[in-house]
């Protein structure tokens, strides 16, 4: 007697497919509403500039034709500049540029709006960008460490330091550390971007000096642009610093008491490995998004700083335009600086849902 081996149908293999197709349905779902909150988003900042350009006591038309002009000049610059059409069709008009790139012309440089922000931005970027990596790389331990020592003299110099961070005005901290590390000790350079007679040797490439420099290959301008960096960056740091430290002390303490670290600490786990291991990491979820805001803070919170700096950044640039009534300049500069926001903020919400399962 034979026996024929019997195959029975199973339902593994088109589970698994289903499975695979509503997984790629719900992340195709979740990138069109990604892409759908993203662009309402930018639709709302885009209503909000183009409000503030119409009821701000600017005439737009004098800042360009001067106050000196006859009614038949004046005239003739609204109906171009398509004051003269209905609400509506100016709102429609302004997104149709601002989607095409048109941000009009600077009163204050003669150039696009656009040109000058591709210029300027880039100086703001890298050094927020420095700022906040100073801000995590101290605000984060200090965070932690003042949260394993709850109440100890560790703690409040800490939770003291921090204090000054949210009530020491940019401006002046600015104007003691030019005072003190540059003008006193000499260990900084001055204002500006590089010294003068390094400017416009390097060819830009980014627009971030460091990185242009380190392509032309310059290191003597390297590091007389890192040296002009350091303080303003360290400024914007400070305030990071402070506004990491803290919430990150608050985290580890929420952490510090549940039961499963308790339970660690009794079956001898090294304290090391407990502050770290398992109160640490799962907070590190809550960080990204403190992180996200308190970046995007410092792209928009540099104009002080810029100010006492003279950095030529988005800052400095927004504030002479506001000084010369330049609208196109400060609208453009505004949508910049909003657009960002949004951006940091929508990466921070992608890299929640990846590290953190409970969010998707």
């Amino acid at each position: 007697m034979s026996f024929e081996p019997t195959t029975e149908p199973t339902s593994a293999t088109p589970a698994l497919s289903g499975q695979r197709g509503r997984r790629a349905l719900k992340t195709a779902g979740s990138f069109v509403w990604f892409v759908v909150t993203v662009a309402l988003t930018f639709l709302g900042l885009l209503a909000i500039t183009f409000f503030i350009g119409r009821v701000i006591p600017i005439d737009p038309v004098l800042s360009v034709v001067g106050d000196r002009a006859t009614p038949e000049v004046y005239e003739a610059a609204r109906i171009e500049m398509g004051l003269d059409r209905s609400l509506p069709v100016q709102f429609l008009d302004y997104v149709t540029d601002v989607l095409t790139g048109d941000f009009g012309m600077s009163v204050s440089t003669g150039r696009p709006v656009i040109s000058d922000l591709a210029r300027v931005f880039p100086a703001t970027l890298e050094m927020a960008t420095i700022g906040i990596l100073m801000g995590i790389a101290l605000g984060v331990p200090m965070g932690v460490v003042a949260a394993a020592r709850q109440g100890s003299w560790v703690d409040q110099t800490i939770r003291v330091f921090g204090l000054l961070g949210y009530s020491v005005p940019a401006f002046w901290l600015g104007l003691v550390g030019l005072a003190v590390f540059y003008a006193r000790l000499r260990w900084a350079s001055g204002p500006g971007r590089l010294d003068i007679f390094y400017d416009g040797l390097v060819p830009p490439v980014t627009g971030l000096m460091l990185v242009d420099t380190l392509i032309a290959g310059d290191y003597d301008i390297f590091w007389n642009a890192l040296d002009h960096l350091i303080l303003p960056a360290s400024v914007l740091g400070f305030f990071s610093l402070a506004y990491i430290a803290r919430m990150t002390r608050s985290f580890m303490l929420d952490q510090l008491s549940q039961e499963f670290v308790t339970t660690a600490r009794v079956k001898g786990v090294p304290e090391r490995v407990v502050i770290w291991r398992h109160a640490f990491y799962p907070i590190r979820i809550q960080l990204i998004t403190v992180i996200g805001l308190s970046y995007a803070a410092l792209l928009e919170g540099s104009v002080m700083v810029e100010t006492v700096f003279s950095w030529p950044g988005i800052g400095n640039y927004l504030t002479t335009a506001l000084l010369n009534a330049d609208m196109n300049a400060v609208l453009g500069a505004t949508l910049v600086i909003g657009a960002v926001f949004i951006f940091i903020n929508k990466i921070s919400d992608v890299l929640y849902r990846v590290l953190d399962p409970r969010a998707r």
